[in-house]
């Protein structure tokens, strides 16, 4: 029985070879031509090749697009390079049926991969974009990198098989029940993964942003894959399952570029109307000297039952807490020295309500 099998072989082998060698020596000169377009196209390919090196090389360590751009044309293949020019000769020579099967069957599976290649390159190289500066995820980032490998390969496999005519609806069923068994073990690694994630393509914060939760304000000093560590205002330091914290209501400090700050003088109904009225102007050419911060309004605002009140508006010209607190301390020293050179007197029983 083997030895038919292998004489049947030799026979088809031989009846290959020489329908390959009639077609050769039939169709030189569309052979010759196919081969120098494929020639062209290899060279187009190495030279888009020979330029993603560069580009990368050129933009190394900077997380540009150029970078990532660099990096998918760097990954071009010489096996796909190979595989596009045999299919070009073969196609565009009429090759014998059994050659065009066999070329058509390697291009589909080296451009397919050479496209997953391409695709991970792209994906991986916009989430490192994404990561810059979150130091602490870089074991979140090395499990998306495994996950998006296996997807997209298994991807590839799945559209390899079948543009060869597999018929893969089994195949696809049993990698979504596979992927659902696999999410339900490991939902807990899952939910920790993605609330990383989430930091990382949303960035509600980044280390060294001063944040506020609960009742708990302090800056990010490190974000990890399962949890972020604060250091509060009193030295404290907290650390916040990454889940838990993105489930609350954040206040980023970061960005801020003014702080208002509003201040209310209750005046006595002793001082002189004339002198009550020139206090505006007055006033504002007080806080007008403080360093970092800007002028909003100060005017007489309302009668009490036992003040007349005095609102003065400024902001802070900076973020910072704690340059709102120093303008605010400042502002509230030059306008009582104002009021006391001025022989303004302020009220000692002003009413509790906000001006």
């Amino acid at each position: 029985m083997n030895s038919v099998m292998n004489v049947t072989l030799d026979t088809r082998f031989e009846a290959m070879w020489r329908e390959t060698a009639l077609w050769v020596t039939q169709n030189y000169v569309q052979i010759f031509g196919a081969a120098v377009v494929g020639a062209i196209v290899a060279v187009a390919l190495l030279g888009l090749k020979w330029f993603g090196n560069r580009l990368e090389r050129k933009h190394a360590g900077t997380n540009h697009w150029r970078h990532i751009v660099g990096a998918a044309l760097a990954k071009i293949r010489l096996w796909f390079i190979t595989a596009v020019v045999i299919h070009i000769v073969a196609t565009y020579a009429h090759a014998p049926a059994d050659a065009m099967r066999t070329t058509y069957f390697l291009f589909v599976v080296a451009a397919t991969l050479q496209a997953a290649v391409f695709a991970r390159e792209v994906i991986l190289g916009f989430i490192e974009h994404r990561a810059a500066g979150h130091q602490g995820l870089t074991s979140a980032i090395n499990i998306v990198r495994v996950l998006i490998t296996a997807a997209l390969f298994a991807v590839a496999v799945v559209l390899i098989l079948s543009n060869l005519g597999v018929n893969v609806t089994g195949l696809i069923a049993g990698l979504g029940i596979g992927g659902i068994a696999i999410g339900l073990a490991a939902q807990g690694i899952f939910r920790d993964l993605f609330a990383a994630l989430s930091i990382l393509f949303d960035r509600p914060f980044v280390v060294g942003d001063l944040i506020k939760f609960g009742d708990v304000t302090g800056r990010v000093e490190e974000i990890g894959l399962k949890t972020t560590r604060i250091r509060s205002l009193d030295g404290e330091e907290v650390i916040m399952s990454n889940d838990k914290l993105l489930d609350q209501q954040l206040r980023n400090f970061h960005g801020i570029e003014s702080r208002r700050i509003v201040l209310t003088l209750p005046l006595h109904y002793s001082n002189p109307a004339n002198k009550l009225a020139a206090l505006s102007a007055q006033i504002e050419a007080v806080v007008a000297k403080i360093p970092n911060s800007r002028f909003g309004h100060a005017l007489l605002s309302g009668f009490e039952p036992n003040a007349i009140n005095f609102e003065l508006l400024l902001y802070s010209t900076k973020g910072d807490a704690d340059v709102r607190d120093r303008v605010r301390h400042e502002a509230m020293a030059a306008t009582l020295a104002h009021l006391d050179a001025e022989g303004v007197g302020m009220s000692y029983q002003a009413s509790d309500k906000p001006g």
